[in-house]
């Protein structure tokens, strides 16, 4: 009963508008305040701080502003020029663009709202002008927004290991084939779509003419993702070396070759990565702190109990649907760093016990919670494109549904074949 209490608690807070940061601490104080033992209340601090202190974790920030400097420095309009000498002579191209632009991206900052914000400012625009309604290229930009976390380097997968204590160069190759069959199924929808909506095909002679400048100029722009992959995956770097390098050559091409990153533009630049990374830490910090209570009241041992009286660790597959359509649920109506920070711990050993691989878990929880960034009504990439498009947000979430649909009959496959995610680690002895 005292649990339900302070579930409304927690929901009163977040409908009158507090940090969400701030309501799960109060939560968690409360809960704790419930137990009637005070000295339990230095526990606060110490699960707020240590929620923020993996050492796993100093590689995000630097993932955040190497997506922040690609803009700055005029490397993602290069990586746009380069997914439309790709794939934009054909008829609906942009959405084409739209879809390889993510999964281009993706291999630099691991941010969905990053992907939404940056490719968003500069193709919902121009997909209007080319025929696709506005409503269509700002669901489409936000759900290829989809792809930055699952294809490596990924936030949500920083967060996951540090949970876990799993490998991240292994948890990063796990995503990168359900990354790229996530922007296979958005590419196939952007083909039906155009096919049936006979969408114009683009001029793109001016782009055919100037091919080789544009991949002369596209090079630069590829090295980053490379720096960061390949460093990680061939084992020459850590996570966060790879961050640190990608984020010097990003500064160092924005100052010496596109000349578009002056002094100010730096300062600006790692303000906005800290504003970003104090976010997410705040978030994982205060939710350690209610992970820390339910623990203490047992409740991820009596949601274990029920697990097992129900016959799901004999059931990987069913497992793994039940424990997807419980984060699906709560995402639609939490922050997605707080959804993956209090319910990681409790569903991963679980899922360890019914035999699943962690690699895979780890892909299928990732899928998951950057799922519900598109799922009204708390989706932020949603608001994001709604923003950048001009499309009204009632409008975009009912037009949104098709791409969630998408998105989920992916994660369906990822369930049913765990070799998608776990084949790539293992080949490369990870």
């Amino acid at each position: 009963m005292y649990g339900l209490l302070l579930f409304f608690a927690f929901l009163g807070q977040m409908l009158i508008g507090v940090p969400l940061y701030a309501a799960l601490l109060m939560t968690g104080l409360l809960g704790i305040l419930g137990t009637g033992d005070l000295t339990l209340l230095r526990v606060i601090p110490q699960q707020f701080y240590g929620g923020m202190n993996g050492f796993t974790l100093m590689a995000m920030p630097f993932f955040i502003l190497t997506g922040i400097l690609m803009n700055r420095s005029g490397l993602t309009d290069r990586l746009l020029d380069f997914s439309r000498l790709v794939v934009g002579s054909v008829r609906g191209g942009l959405g084409y663009v739209n879809v390889v632009g993510s999964v281009v991206f993706a291999g630099v900052n691991g941010s969905a709202a990053a992907d939404a914000s940056a490719l968003g400012a500069i193709l919902i625009p121009a997909m209007e002008k080319e025929g696709f309604p506005k409503a269509y290229a700002a669901g489409l930009t936000a759900g290829s927004s989809l792809i930055g976390p699952i294809i490596p380097p990924s936030v949500f997968m920083i967060i996951y290991a540090s949970l876990t204590n799993t490998s991240i160069g292994g948890l990063f190759a796990a995503g990168v084939i359900p990354g790229f069959l996530l922007g296979a199924a958005f590419m196939l929808m952007n083909w039906y779509y155009s096919r049936k909506y006979d969408v114009p095909v683009m001029d793109t002679a001016g782009v055919r003419r100037t091919k080789w400048h544009i991949l002369r100029r596209s090079l630069l722009a590829l090295v980053a993702p490379v720096i960061i992959i390949g460093g990680i995956v061939g084992g020459i770097v850590t996570p966060t070396e790879s961050g640190a390098l990608a984020c010097l050559y990003c500064a160092a091409v924005g100052f010496l070759v596109t000349r578009q990153l002056t002094l100010r533009s730096l300062l600006l630049s790692l303000c906005e990565a800290v504003r970003g990374s104090s976010a997410i830490f705040l978030i994982m910090g205060a939710a350690s702190v209610v992970g820390w209570y339910l623990k203490y009241e047992r409740v991820t041992h009596l949601f274990g109990q029920h697990i097992v009286e129900a016959g799901l660790l004999g059931h990987p597959w069913l497992l793994l649907v039940v424990l997807s359509a419980i984060v699906f649920v709560t995402g639609m109506f939490m922050e997605e760093v707080a959804v993956l920070t209090l319910l990681t711990p409790i569903f991963m050993p679980l899922a360890v016990k019914a035999g699943v691989d962690p690699f895979h878990f780890g892909v299928v929880m990732t899928l998951n919670v950057t799922i519900a960034l598109i799922t009204p009504p708390v989706g932020a990439c949603n608001y994001i494109v709604a923003a950048i498009g001009r499309v009204p947000i009632g409008e975009l979430f009912r037009k949104i549904w098709p791409f969630i649909l998408v998105a989920l009959t992916v994660q369906l496959i990822v369930i049913s074949f765990p070799m998608l995610t776990t084949g790539l680690p293992r080949l490369l002895g990870l």
